[in-house]
Order: C-alpha cells, then sequence, then structure tokens
C-alpha cells in the first residue's frame, strides 16, 4: 500500500479534555468545528460525548447535522456563525443553537425561529465577530427578554499570556455582562489557561484537545506514517527531485516517500522538514512535489518499510515552526488522501 496513514488517538483527546476540564470549575465544551481540525468531527464528539462532553460548537451550520447524527439529541450544538441566512431549516431540523452575531441577525433569528434557543457573541476588541457594546446596549433589553442559552466572547492574544489584550477584553467583557445571571463563557484553550478570572461558566477547548499549543501538557493525538516507494544511491554531485535544488556533497542513500503537498505537506517545509524512522532523523532533501518526497536515509540502520513526519517526538506544532505557520493550519491541511486509523484504548 503506497497511502500515506493518519492515525488518530481518540484516547489522548478524551484525556486531553479531562485535563482541560480539570483546570476550572466552569463546564467545558468542545469545538469540533473544521471537522474537528480534519480529524473527522463525527468520531471525536463521540468520543468526548462518552467523557462527559455536552456542549458542542461548529462554525457554521453545515457542519452540524453530522455532529447531530452521531450524538444525539441528548448534547446542545451552538453555531459560531450565528443564525446566517438559508441557515433557518437546519438549525430548526436539527435543533441547534446559533449564535447571534449582530443585531441583523437577532431580528432575523426572532422572526423565523421565535422560540428556538441561541446565543449571543460580544466584541470585545477582537474585531471579527459579535456585537461591538453600542450595538449590544441598542438590543439588550429585547435579547434579555428572550433569555439567551449562553453570552459569550473570544479572546485575541490569548496564546500571549502577558499579552495587556487579555485584561482588557476581560474587562470589557465583564463590563457588558457583569450584571446577567446568564452563562457566559469567554476561553477557549487559551483562556483556560489564563486562570480561573477568564473562565466564567462554560469553556470552549479547541486546539488543546487535539495536542497543539498552547496547550503544553497535551497528549499527542496525531501520527503520519509516510510510505517508502523506492531507495536509490546517490553519488556525490547528483541531484535530486524539481530544480536540482539540492546536491548531495557525498553519497547518501535517498528514499522515495508517497506523500506531498497534496497532503498538506507544505512545499515551503522543503530542507526544514524532517521525518523520522523510529528515532532516527531523516532531512529531507530537494523540493516536496505533489505526491512525492526525497528523504536522506543513509543514518539508517535496517531498511524500512515507511517513515513518520508526525510523532510523539516532533508533533504538530515543531512542523508547524518549521513551516513557518501554526499547528491549527497543519492539522486542518492534512489532505484526503490519508488512511486515516482510529485508536482508542
Amino acid at each position: 500500500m503506497s497511502t500515506a496513514k493518519l492515525t488518530i488517538d481518540l484516547t489522548a483527546i478524551r484525556a486531553n479534555w479531562r485535563a482541560l476540564n480539570a483546570k476550572s470549575a466552569a463546564e467545558t465544551a468542545a469545538v469540533v468545528k473544521a471537522n474537528s481540525y480534519g480529524l473527522d468531527a463525527t468520531r471525536v464528539a463521540t468520543a468526548l460525548a462518552e467523557e462527559g462532553a455536552r456542549q458542542f460548537f461548529v462554525a457554521v451550520a453545515e457542519e452540524a447535522p453530522a455532529v447531530r447524527k452521531a450524538v444525539g439529541q441528548a448534547v446542545q450544538i451552538c453555531i459560531l456563525s450565528g443564525h446566517m441566512q438559508g441557515d433557518t431549516n437546519l438549525i430548526r431540523d436539527h435543533n441547534l443553537i446559533p449564535i447571534i452575531n449582530s443585531i441583523d441577525q437577532l431580528l432575523l433569528h426572532v422572526e423565523l425561529l421565535p422560540n428556538q434557543p441561541f446565543g449571543i457573541q460580544l466584541d470585545t476588541g477582537m474585531n471579527r465577530l459579535g456585537m461591538e457594546p453600542a450595538e449590544w446596549q441598542a438590543v439588550r433589553e429585547l435579547a434579555l427578554r428572550l433569555r439567551p442559552h449562553l453570552i459569550m466572547s473570544h479572546l485575541a492574544c490569548a496564546d500571549e499570556p502577558d499579552h495587556p489584550m487579555n485584561e482588557k477584553q476581560l474587562q470589557v467583557f465583564k463590563d457588558l455582562t457583569s450584571d446577567l445571571t446568564i452563562p457566559k463563557s469567554l476561553s477557549a484553550t487559551g483562556g483556560i489557561l489564563l486562570g480561573a478570572d477568564f473562565h466564567f461558566d462554560l469553556t470552549r477547548p479547541g486546539i488543546g484537545l487535539y495536542g497543539g499549543l498552547p496547550f503544553s501538557d497535551a497528549q499527542s493525538v496525531v501520527t503520519v506514517d509516510i510510505p517508502v516507494i523506492q531507495t536509490r544511491d546517490v553519488e556525490t554531485g547528483e541531484s535530486v527531485g524539481y530544480g536540482n535544488t539540492w546536491t548531495a556533497p557525498v553519497p547518501r542513500k535517498i528514499a522515495t516517500v508517497s506523500a506531498g503537498y497534496a497532503d498538506g505537506i507544505f512545499r515551503r517545509l522543503g530542507p526544514a522538514a524532517t521525518l523520522y524512522a523510529g528515532s532516527t532523523a531523516c532531512p529531507v532533501v530537494g523540493r516536496i512535489s505533489m505526491d512525492l518526497i526525497g528523504v536522506d536515509v543513509s543514518d539508517v540502520e535496517t531498511p524500512t518499510e515507511s517513515l513518520q513526519l508526525i510523532n510523539e517526538t516532533r508533533g504538530i506544532d515543531k512542523l508547524a515552526k518549521d513551516a513557518g505557520t501554526i499547528g491549527y493550519e497543519i492539522l486542518t491541511s492534512l489532505g484526503g488522501r490519508y488512511k486515516k486509523r482510529y485508536v482508542s484504548t
């Protein structure tokens, strides 16, 4: 088999949820948007519902039906994009909770689904989603009469604990909600790690569930094994791959592995990327192409049928650093060709 294998450890995801849940007295939800960061929201949500999660967050309404089918009616599913035009039937038929982001969304929701639960997102300074303070004051009385399920906001700099924006947003959120008894939520993974002042009634971990920073104590969730198609000896002065960008300084043994940028292994990684044969580091040589990568396996003593791109030694954030990006992008870019294997112990 020449298809790369993506192993997803559901036991690790459950353990990461438990660890983040233990860090606060609040209820702990789970963010399963973007198909659980590419790892399959139906499997992840099922595992976390079994673990005790009772609220899930998706980005858009279209993501929710698969989650609802997986977990049944016993949990709540919130839509971060709110109630958009065309969402009404999905919200009603799958019993979803849109997180309202604007006055227009609130009026649309009240008109089309007056008895359907909803939440409110407030913009406390990120300027991305949510009602600004003046908008909130304009509709606050109406919204509160309808008893929203949740009032939330989102931190812009939670992965930087000392960033002054954290305290600024916390204060704005308190100013807008301190007199309310409605459940409140401010923190995703980074906010949970900032401490109790940021926890309120509900936390919403995302990347920390999947083994990524800023949750440095997270268990590793994904492993990527890439089959070796062919191994050859390359003599001094010979080049490997498109553009002759790498030339052997001395005789080397080069493996060609079956993956590339079509599998979410960014071309820009190039010579910064390293694969592993057990504990032996094997540098990428030449350009990463669509389906193939050249890897220097000269230091591997025993021939191997596959090499690992992501493992416990080199997790998603180390790979992301080499690519000049973040672990979120690594996870969500892993392509559709992988043979996925789920483990649960």
